[in-house]
Order: C-alpha cells, then sequence, then structure tokens
C-alpha cells in the first residue's frame, strides 16, 4: 500500500461572514492522511487560490509526514475580483481564524496540533491569524510578505519558518527586517538560486522538505 493509499481528501466547505455582513461558504479541500498527526491550514498568496499547484506539491510531502492538510479560498469568486480584497490583510486573516475554528468543531480534526502555512500576502494574513490565535503552534512562510502583519509580528508566539530566494532580493530585505521584530522562535531560510516563485529545479522540493520539518518538530512540542 502506498501512502497515496492513506490519504482521504474532502471537498469542505468553511461558514464565513462577508463585508457586508451576510453569510458565505469557502471551498476548499481537506486531505487526511492515516493516522494524521497534525493539521496545516494553506493561505495562498494574491492571485491564487485552493488549486495552487505550489501549495499542492507542498501538501503532498507534509502528507508523508503524516500531516493533515486544509487548502481553501480565503475569498469567494466575487470579492476576489476585487483587488482590493486580495490586499486585505485583515480580511484574509479573519477567513484563517474562520476555518480554525471550523477544524476546531470537525470530529476528524478538533484534536490535531494546527500550523500555518502562508505564500506572499497569504503569509501576512498566517502571521496576524496567529498573533491572535493561541491555538496556532508553527507557521511556515513561503516567499511570503511578513511586513504586511504589521504591528502583530510582535505578538506572534508560535515558532515562525520565512522561506525565500535567494535571488528574490527585495522579498529577502523585507523578511529580513520581519524577523527583526518577530519575538517568538524564529528563523529565516535561503533557497540559493531561487526566485519568489521557486520555479526553479528543486526549489519548491527544499521549501517541502524545509516545511515538513519544521512542522513535524513544532507541532508536537
Amino acid at each position: 500500500m502506498t501512502l497515496t493509499d492513506t490519504v482521504e481528501s474532502f471537498d469542505i466547505a468553511i461558514p464565513a461572514t462577508a463585508l457586508t455582513g451576510a453569510a458565505i461558504t469557502l471551498e476548499g479541500r481537506l486531505c487526511l492522511p492515516t493516522p494524521p498527526t497534525g493539521l496545516v491550514l494553506f493561505a495562498h498568496g494574491s492571485g491564487s487560490s485552493r488549486h495552487s499547484p505550489r501549495n499542492a506539491s507542498v501538501a503532498a510531502v507534509l502528507h508523508e509526514s503524516w500531516l493533515a492538510t486544509l487548502r481553501f479560498d480565503l475569498l469567494t469568486e466575487q470579492e476576489a475580483t476585487d483587488r482590493v480584497n486580495v490586499f486585505d490583510i485583515a480580511l484574509l486573516a479573519e477567513r484563517l481564524l474562520a476555518a480554525l475554528r471550523q477544524v476546531g468543531a470537525w470530529e476528524q480534526t478538533r484534536h490535531l496540533p494546527v500550523g500555518l502555512f502562508g505564500a506572499s500576502t497569504g503569509a501576512a494574513a498566517a502571521l496576524v491569524a496567529a498573533a491572535l490565535e493561541p491555538r496556532v503552534r508553527a507557521v511556515v512562510s513561503r516567499g511570503g510578505r511578513p511586513d504586511l502583519a504589521g504591528r502583530r509580528l510582535r505578538a506572534v508566539r508560535a515558532p515562525t519558518l520565512l522561506i525565500v530566494g535567494g535571488h528574490d532580493a527585495e522579498v529577502l530585505t523585507l523578511n529580513a527586517a520581519a524577523l527583526r521584530e518577530l519575538e517568538c522562535d524564529k528563523r529565516l531560510e535561503v533557497v540559493p538560486e531561487a526566485t519568489h516563485l521557486f520555479e526553479e529545479p528543486g526549489a519548491l522540493d527544499e521549501v517541502a522538505r524545509l516545511a515538513a520539518e519544521w512542522f513535524a518538530r513544532h507541532l508536537h512540542e
């Protein structure tokens, strides 16, 4: 039997609230290896969605470490057409918090330690959510914009790993500055020769390896 045979996948709906106050649902994909030892929620970046192939690749590696994953849309299709929403970190963080509440209610996931994996603007949302929700035990940022988390950075207590491409100069500078602001267990990992999307051969594999090690260590402390 292969690991793929031991991972169950479910299409799920997460209840949330629109800016208008209306009730909405966010679509997602929950993947559960058997047995799961932790759960990682993915926060995609601007212009992406739950279908992000890069996040799917990272999730597959996490499954090999018996970590469940939840990849979901932070915005509805209509909301995503407004670029203001795409960069509204407070809104994106609230959507992550809604997902955290939901996984805390599901029988399959409520007992699992939780981590957050964020990319680009999703990384800022993950850090804000971690600052507000003590249940979050670890955060990993891939090519993220932690600077957009603002004053919430100093309130993050979950161990945080920032992963940046060596050729992503501007984002590397922003992450180095954010690292100085963080007051938790923290580390900055630079993937040599990689650019912002980690499209170079082996670059995304290295991101996945680093993330899996970080979550395996800190979700089980």
